[in-house]
C-alpha cells in the first residue's frame, strides 16, 4: 500500500472513526439514561430531547394542539373523552411527555398521576383570551425542570379547562449525558490514536527498522542478510531496492574475491615462468664464467641462448604490462592504414626465422588482392599474432611442428587462420580459453606453465579493432585461430 493511500486512510479513519463511535455511544448512554425516567413513568425514545428539549416540546405541542383544534371543530366533547385522551397520552410517552387536563380548579385527567402530582399546583391559570389563539407559549419550570404548553378551552358544562403537554428537561440528566458523552469521546480518540498508532508502527516503522538492520548487515560485510518480501507500495519499493543493491554488492565483493585469487595465480605463474628463463640466464653465464664455453662456436651459443631467454622475460614483462592496460581500458594504439598483404609477409617473415630454429615448417597463403588495406595498429595487431603462434609452439607435443597461416577474402572483411597440429583443446575448456586466467587442462599439465592472459589479451585487441574472435580445436589433431578484421574502404564522393 502507498504512503499517500495510508495517509488517506489515517485521515478519513481520524475524522470518521470517532464521529461513528460518538453517535454510537450518545444512543447507548442515551438510552441507559432513560431508563432512569421509568419511575416517573416516562419512556425517552426520542434522543432530540436530550439536545434541545425545548424546541422539542414546542414542535410536539403544535402537532397535538392542531390535531385537537381539527377534532374539536368535529366533536367540541373530545377533551371529555378519556380513551382519547389516553390514545394521545401514549402517542407522545416515547417522548418522555404527557398530558393534563385541569376542569376549574381540579385535576380532570392526567398521563402520569406521579410527576402530574409534582407540578399541578405550578400550572399556569386559565387565560379566556388564548383560546382562540393558534399559537401557545413555552413556559419551563426551572425548579421542576419540565417544559410546559397549554391550550384553554371550555367543558360543554361550561367549564373553564386547561390543556397542558408536560415534557421532560432534566438538566441534570443532561450534565451526566455531557460529562458521560466527554469520557466516551476521549476514550474514543485514546482507542483511535492507539489503533492509528499500531497500525502505521506496523505498516511503516517496523519495514523500516528491518530496512535498517538489514543495512547495519551490510555495514558489517554481511551480503547473505535477506529481507522478506514485500509487493506493496514505497516500502515494497525499498525492500526490492535493497535486495537489488545487496546482490549488486555480493557479485561486486565475490568478482573482487576471485580477481584477487586470479591475480595470486597470475604472480604465480608468472614466476614461475620468469624463474625458467632467470635460472637458464644464471646458467649459460656461469658456464662461460667458469670456461666450460671453451670454444668462440660455444661461446657464440651460449650468448644466443641468453639472448633468446631474455627475450622471453620481456614477452612476459610486456604481458603484464598489457594486462594491467587491459585492466584499466588503457591499451596504447595507434591506428593506420595498413596493407594486408605487405603487413602480413612481413610478419611472416619474421616468424618464419624463430620457427625454423625451433624446427616447426611454416605455410602461408594469402588469398586477398594485393591493395587490400585494413585500420589497425601494427604493434598491436603484431602481439595478436605473436601470442597465437607462441601459445601454438608451447603446446605444439613431441612430433615435427607445422604452423598455417592463411588470409581470407571475406568481401567487406578479412578473416586471418592460423592453424597448428599440437594437442588440441578439450571441446569442454574451447569455449573458455578467451578468458583471463582460465588454463586448460593440457596448459596445466604442460611444463611450459603460462600466465593464462595471453589469448584474453588477444582478444581484447581484435574486438578493440572493431573485429571477432574464435577457435576450432580437435584433441590430438590441432588448433586453429579465426579472426576477422574490416576492410578499409575510401569514402564516395
Amino acid at each position: 500500500m502507498k504512503f499517500k493511500t495510508r495517509l488517506l486512510i489515517t485521515f478519513l479513519t481520524i475524522i470518521l472513526l470517532p464521529i461513528i463511535l460518538a453517535l454510537t455511544a450518545f444512543l447507548i448512554i442515551g438510552g441507559y439514561l432513560s431508563k432512569g425516567q421509568e419511575d416517573l413513568g416516562l419512556r425517552v425514545n426520542n434522543y432530540n430531547v436530550w439536545i434541545d428539549p425545548a424546541e422539542t416540546s414546542r414542535h410536539l405541542s403544535d402537532e397535538i394542539f392542531v390535531e385537537i383544534r381539527e377534532g374539536l371543530k368535529q366533536d367540541p366533547h373530545l377533551l371529555e373523552k378519556t380513551d382519547i385522551l389516553d390514545a394521545i397520552n401514549d402517542d407522545i410517552a416515547d417522548k418522555s411527555s404527557y398530558l393534563i387536563v385541569r376542569k376549574g380548579n381540579e385535576l380532570y385527567y392526567t398521563g402520569n398521576q406521579l410527576a402530574s402530582a409534582q407540578i399541578f399546583d405550578k400550572l399556569p391559570e386559565f387565560n379566556e383570551e388564548d383560546i382562540d389563539s393558534e399559537t401557545a407559549q413555552s413556559i419551563y419550570y426551572d425548579d421542576m425542570n419540565k417544559l410546559v404548553r397549554q391550550m384553554d378551552f371550555y367543558f360543554t358544562d361550561g367549564s373553564e379547562g386547561s390543556l397542558f403537554v408536560i415534557m421532560k428537561a432534566n438538566s441534570t440528566m443532561s450534565r451526566k449525558l455531557f460529562i458521560d458523552m466527554a469520557v466516551a469521546i476521549t476514550l474514543i480518540l485514546v482507542l483511535t490514536s492507539l489503533f492509528l498508532t499500531r497500525w502505521i508502527s506496523r505498516s511503516v516503522f517496523e519495514p523500516i527498522n528491518e530496512l535498517n538492520v538489514a543495512m547495519q548487515n551490510i555495514a558489517e560485510g554481511n551480503l547473505e542478510y535477506i529481507l522478506p518480501h514485500k509487493d506493496d507500495g514505497e516500502i515494497g519499493d525499498l525492500y526490492r531496492n535493497y535486495e537489488d543493491m545487496r546482490l549488486r554488492l555480493k557479485e561486486s565483493a565475490d568478482e573482487k574475491i576471485l580477481t584477487e585469487k586470479q591475480n595470486k595465480e597470475l604472480v604465480s605463474n608468472i614466476s614461475h615462468d620468469l624463474k625458467t628463463p632467470i635460472t637458464a640466464i644464471k646458467g649459460y653465464v656461469e658456464g662461460i664464467m667458469d670456461g666450460v664455453a671453451d670454444t668462440p662456436e660455444k661461446v657464440n651459443k651460449y650468448i644466443k641462448t641468453i639472448y633468446n631467454k631474455a627475450c622471453d622475460m620481456d614477452r612476459l614483462i610486456n604481458e603484464l604490462t598489457v594486462y594491467s592496460g587491459i585492466d584499466s581500458n588503457r591499451i596504447p594504439y595507434h591506428f593506420h592504414r595498413i596493407n594486408v598483404a605487405e603487413y602480413f609477409g612481413d610478419c611472416v617473415e619474421e616468424v618464419g626465422l624463430d620457427l625454423e630454429s625451433k624446427n616447426i615448417e611454416l605455410n602461408y597463403s594469402n588469398l586477398v588482392a594485393p591493395d587490400t588495406l585494413i585500420i589497425a595498429d601494427p604493434e598491436q595487431m603484431k602481439r595478436v599474432i605473436n601470442n597465437i603462434i607462441g601459445n601454438s609452439i608451447k603446446y605444439m607435443g613431441s612430433r615435427k611442428g607445422e604452423i598455417d597461416i592463411r588470409i581470407l577474402d571475406e568481401v567487406d572483411s578479412i578473416r586471418v587462420e592460423i592453424e597448428d597440429n599440437g594437442k588440441g583443446i578439450p571441446s569442454k575448456d574451447l569455449p573458455n580459453i578467451f578468458e583471463r586466467f582460465f588454463r586448460s587442462d593440457i596448459s596445466r599439465n604442460s611444463a611450459q606453465g603460462g600466465s593464462g592472459i595471453g589469448l584474453s589479451i588477444v582478444k581484447k585487441i581484435i574486438e578493440d579493432h572493431g573485429g571477432y574472435i574464435w577457435a576450432t580445436s580437435k584433441e590430438g589433431e590441432g588448433t586453429c585461430m579465426h579472426f576477422v578484421l574490416r576492410k578499409y574502404q575510401e569514402a564516395k564522393e
